[in-house]
């Protein structure tokens, strides 16, 4: 199985791509969007990721690596990687529409002997429909003479080329085989294979994310208890997890990013215990407000005709990944407000402005991102703005400080 076709070319697929390309294999990718493909072949990462401009000028120069629009071309490969979005539907209802759409096409062109491989995120059950599906349609048995696995992607963002090779790869296969020939596929990696069953799969990824997010959820959620009782969180927190063996809170901030802001609903759609995680959702949600809130408390009450600089567009550090980011949403709460609205990110240019001009003559500056960059803010801001700083990367010690406050600190 020395070729592999990589469905889906973007924050996931394309680095996958180019990685089995690396290793060896030879690869298609597929993706609907022209003008990525041409970016691609002129040797052009269309995002941000750690080390891949590099990997990516290395697979254009072997020759391994050839691209398409078309997914029927995906079939020419013995290995077809799925990984396409998977939204969830305003009423909490998982959205396979895209794995459909894809599965529909390839249906006419797959053959014996060859494998699928679910890389997305899906739900429980999702994998097992993918293998019935085919089954159903081509009359193919998977397990014997086709072969469908999940193989979910935990890595995070920036960390893909180190993590791919050190993270654990778990592996659901349909049937001892399908999940012997995905782990065949991705071990010249290195990493250790994990071989269970699919819906076993499909719960560690969804609950790797769900974990992290009612995690995150805490920390906020005891910032604004703090705010009630006019307490400082970091304090809080230090006082909680000093020499404590059972501590461990972890620091406030804005918590979104497509994974962890959708993937509750791949649980709560056939929850148990419903209403539980999207409680957890809407502490993460109101976080916008809550900022919103405390600022125009702090400017007398309005926030009509104040300028506001946000400081962050991107949903996570150092990141240029603008996928569900809240800053997006506080935004259009500062301007529902009647606020005129600055902003700042390095890593969205196209969104920006120069941090100088953002920040000249604002009254209130919020850092919805915690981007390195703004650790030296202090003496940057206008001497009479109110600072907003739930992720503390200035070092001012609290979520809402006067400028001059800090100054002269």
């Amino acid at each position: 199985m020395r070729s592999v076709a990589v469905v889906g070319l973007g924050r996931i697929g394309l680095p996958l791509a180019l990685s089995f390309a690396d290793h060896g294999y030879d690869v298609i990718g597929i993706d609907k969007d022209a003008v990525r493909l041409e970016e691609i072949a002129a040797g052009g990462m269309p995002f941000e990721e750690t080390g891949t401009q590099e990997l990516l000028e290395r697979v254009n120069a072997s020759g391994r690596m050839r691209t398409s629009q078309r997914v029927e071309d995906a079939a020419e490969a013995d290995s077809i990687v799925l990984t396409l979005g998977t939204p969830a539907h305003t009423h909490i209802e998982i959205d396979i529409s895209d794995i459909r759409s894809v599965v529909d096409q390839l249906l006419p062109v797959l053959r014996e002997g060859q494998q699928v491989i679910l890389r997305s995120t899906v739900a429980p059950g999702t994998t097992d429909w993918v293998a019935g599906y085919i089954e159903q349609r081509r009359g193919f048995t998977v397990g014997e003479d086709f072969f469908v696995a999940h193989v979910p992607e935990r890595i995070a963002v920036n960390h893909f080329l180190d993590e791919i090779s050190s993270l654990p790869c778990i592996v659901g296969g349909v049937g001892e085989v399908s999940g012997l020939r995905a782990g065949e596929l991705f071990e010249p990696f290195g990493a250790e294979i994990v071989q269970t069953t699919p819906v076993q799969a499909e719960l560690a990824k969804i609950w790797s994310n769900i974990f992290r997010y009612v995690n995150f959820a805490v920390p906020n959620l005891l910032m604004m208890n703090c705010e009630q009782f006019g307490a400082n969180v970091f304090e809080v927190i230090d006082l909680v997890n000093h020499d404590y063996a059972r501590g461990g809170i972890a620091q406030p901030g804005l918590t979104a990013g497509t994974c962890l802001r959708k993937d509750f609903a791949f649980s709560e759609e056939r929850s148990s215990a419903p209403g539980m995680l999207l409680a957890v959702s809407r502490v993460h949600e109101t976080m916008p407000l809550f900022l919103a809130e405390g600022l125009k408390k702090r400017l007398g009450g309005s926030l009509r005709d104040k300028k506001v600089a946000v400081l962050g567009l991107t949903f996570k550090r150092d990141s240029d990944d603008l996928r569900d980011s809240l800053s997006l949403k506080l935004i259009r709460l500062l301007e529902r407000e009647l606020a005129h609205v600055s902003r700042h990110d390095p890593y969205a240019p196209e969104l920006s402005e120069p941090l100088e001009s953002a920040l000249a003559g604002a009254d209130g500056v919020i850092v919805a991102t915690n981007h390195s960059v703004y650790e030296d803010l202090a003496g940057k801001l206008p001497r009479e703005a109110v600072l907003v700083d739930p992720w503390n990367v200035s070092g001012a010690g609290r979520v809402f400080a006067r400028a001059e406050e800090l100054v002269t600190a």
